[in-house]
């Protein structure tokens, strides 16, 4: 069962030679706007492979020398590969861990004694147990030291290090600011390891390990910049599209306190190891005509056009030859002829990307339309990873369906039950007590019993505390209840509503368990049951909390298994995929590209409002003060102002979808 495929999902098919040229001279070009050595991979685990023969070579080097090997380790995700192959490497080629000393990056602060979330546990959970290591060789920063001893405690760190002649190599993740370690925007080129308050994204990042924003340490005792860059060599690594934007800062953009990995361009020996997903915003892979000659196919050229209309600030239509001569694309005009040949191309590509029938218009020449006309009516499913993420994502083109009289079913994949309120609890607790007094004469004792002993429970719940099974039962059904209403304001029978509460999310934690076949087999029960014409899945695969990814990996392998065993309705089948309330299609991907009016975008709206439990107090708003529904429509109306901007057809709103091809 293969439970990974949307880590294979390349919406842009990039050349080998943009990040695997053949030569020093070609590599010098491509790079010309990068300011740090960066090795690019095809995956992250190929990117952590090669990290981690080089520390395992340094660590033998060492031994031979008779020294020490010392490493400054990062906890979090960006690593877990690189240690999984260390352990590996340890168990299979017996590479020796006695001469490593290991030096923690950082540390939350603060920490009580008997706290198991602590960066030390994750790298002793991730490598240190699994290996020979000295644990007298292991110092990491101590959260749970009283307020007075911090600054004597650093400097005693700073002298530890020093004890063993420095660090030979530190190993570096990238936050969603631009950190590393905890070194928010803002420290200095000259800090040292210090108690630092953290920002508000790198807590929401460490929400995963305690469980709740309300739960995670305000503060770190962090290396500081100096102490990273008096390592003999630095290794910063990225994986997945969600760093793109951070990776282009640091290694294209000036050295600035605002993005403090910046600072490693200072470095005589820092190097960045990335997939293609966290490189896509590097000049030679976002934007190649700048640096090289380009293998040009109709993606690219899309791509290229649509940033050539803003950089000359035009539309399509009205480029020149002069606007391509002067913003590298010649070889387009040398491909084409004329300005003229290669915009009317690009102008009716993205013209035909647009439909207001996303199920396909019946009894029409569907030979420039984004979907067939046959089959027609469609059976249609649209996945939807938490119990709201159908109305938010892609709520108007739901509707057009629903009227356009395809059997549309959706499924809500989890129970969505640790993004509701305890509050909700209680209001609802209150109408069940109310209800039962008023029509029951007080006489339902079982009710009664649980109403007091929830409201006890969450009367003296406290931090950390996980909410019983009860509780978590009646989170659920506030979900379900409201996505019902939703599915009813849209016309959809509740007999096409499908709760499938797939096991992995059931948790009770922010933290979820790894997707299983439990979860899989949900999924293609249900697809086996409908035999869809159209699936729709979440393609947001940088969300917050990771749901989504694990969700449409679920369903990307049950359309695998069926693909193996030759399912005959597979082959009538189109996979599309949706973004949510995070972020939209890059225009160049976009393949399906439905025209919402203003009337539609007001019932698009209302649907939203029906999941009443997500709006101010939902848990997962992060650093954005809009609610879901604000995010949504401003994400719709700006897909359409850039239609517009670039002379096409100028709507109120559009959603955006991106096909998906089973491998």
């Amino acid at each position: 069962m293969k439970t990974n495929l949307t880590s294979q999902i390349s919406l842009n098919r990039v050349s080998p030679r943009y990040y695997r040229p053949e030569n020093a001279f070609e590599l010098s070009a491509l790079t010309r706007f990068e300011k740090i050595p960066t090795e690019i991979y095809e995956s992250a685990e190929e990117g952590s492979k090669h990290i981690a023969n080089e520390i395992a070579q340094a660590i033998r080097n060492k031994q031979r020398d008779g020294r020490f090997c010392v490493l400054a380790l990062a906890g979090g995700n960006s690593p877990r590969n690189v240690y999984s192959e260390l352990v590996r490497i340890h168990k299979e080629e017996k590479l020796s861990f006695r001469n490593v000393v290991v030096f923690n990056l950082y540390e939350y602060y603060p920490l009580a004694p008997d706290a198991v979330n602590s960066n030390l546990n994750s790298l002793k959970e991730m490598l240190l147990d699994h290996v020979d290591i000295d644990k007298q060789n292991i110092f990491s920063p101590d959260g749970t030291i009283p307020k007075d001893a911090i600054i004597e405690y650093c400097r005693l760190y700073e002298q530890r290090i020093e004890s063993f002649g420095g660090i030979d190599a530190a190993l570096l993740g990238i936050g969603r600011v631009g950190n590393i370690a905890f070194n928010e925007p803002g420290s200095r080129i000259n800090s040292v390891t210090r108690l630092i308050l953290l920002d508000i994204d790198s807590r929401n990042d460490a929400a995963h390990t305690f469980g709740s924003i309300e739960n995670t340490p305000v503060s770190s005792i962090t290396m500081g910049i100096s102490t990273i860059l008096s390592a003999k060599r630095i290794y910063l690594m990225a994986w997945g599209e969600n760093k793109a934007k951070m990776i282009r800062e640091c290694v294209e953009g000036n050295v600035t306190d605002t993005i403090p990995a910046s600072y490693l361009q200072t470095h005589s020996n820092a190097h960045i190891f990335i997939d293609l997903s966290s490189a896509s915003n590097l000049t030679r892979i976002q934007r190649p005509w700048l640096v090289t000659s380009c293998d040009w196919n109709d993606k690219l050229i899309r791509s290229a056009i649509v940033w050539l209309c803003a950089v000359v600030k035009k539309p399509i239509l009205k480029l020149t030859n002069k606007d391509y001569n002067e913003n590298g694309l010649s070889e387009l005009l040398a491909l084409y002829g004329s300005a003229y040949n290669v915009n009317i191309k690009i102008f009716n590509d993205l013209q035909h990307t647009i439909t207001g029938w996303p199920g396909g218009k019946p009894n029409a020449d569907d030979t420039y339309r984004p979907e067939r006309a046959k089959p027609y009516p469609k059976r249609v499913i649209i996945f939807s990873p938490h119990p709201d993420d159908d109305v938010i994502s892609m709520g108007g083109t739901l509707r057009r369906l629903v009227e356009q009289k395809h059997e549309v079913h959706v499924a809500y994949q989890t129970s969505g039950n640790i993004a509701v309120g305890d509050e909700e609890v209680i209001r609802f607790l209150h109408f069940i007590n109310g209800f039962n007094q008023l029509f029951d004469n007080g006489g339902n004792v079982i009710i009664n019993e649980k109403y007091s002993e929830i409201r006890k429970f969450l009367k003296e719940k406290k931090e950390g505390d996980m909410d019983t099974h009860d509780i978590l039962i009646l989170k659920g059904l506030i979900r379900r209840g409201e996505a019902r209403i939703a599915s009813t304001h849209n016309n959809i029978p509740l007999t096409r509503c499908h709760f499938l509460d797939m096991p992995f999310y059931e948790t009770g934690k922010i933290q979820k368990n790894p997707i299983s076949e439990a979860d899989v087999e949900i999924i293609r029960n249900l697809i086996r049951e409908i035999k869809p014409h159209q699936i729709f899945v979440a393609g947001d695969l940088a969300d917050p909390h990771g749901t989504h990814k694990i969700c449409t990996d679920a369903v990307f392998a049950a359309v695998d298994m069926e693909k193996e065993e030759g399912a005959k309705w597979l082959k009538e089948c189109r996979i599309w995929m949706y973004r949510g309330a995070w972020a939209e299609w890059e225009i160049e991907n976009i393949e399906m590209a439905v025209p919402i009016s203003p009337e539609e975008l007001r019932v698009k709206r209302n649907s939203i409002l029906k999941h009443q439990s997500q709006m101010e107090s939902a848990p997962f708003l992060g650093n954005d003060e809009r609610l879901f529904w604000q995010r949504s429509e401003d994400r719709n109306r700006a897909t359409a102002s850039l239609y517009d901007s670039l002379g096409l057809a100028s709507y109120e709103a559009m959603e955006a979808f991106v096909e998906y091809v089973p491998f």
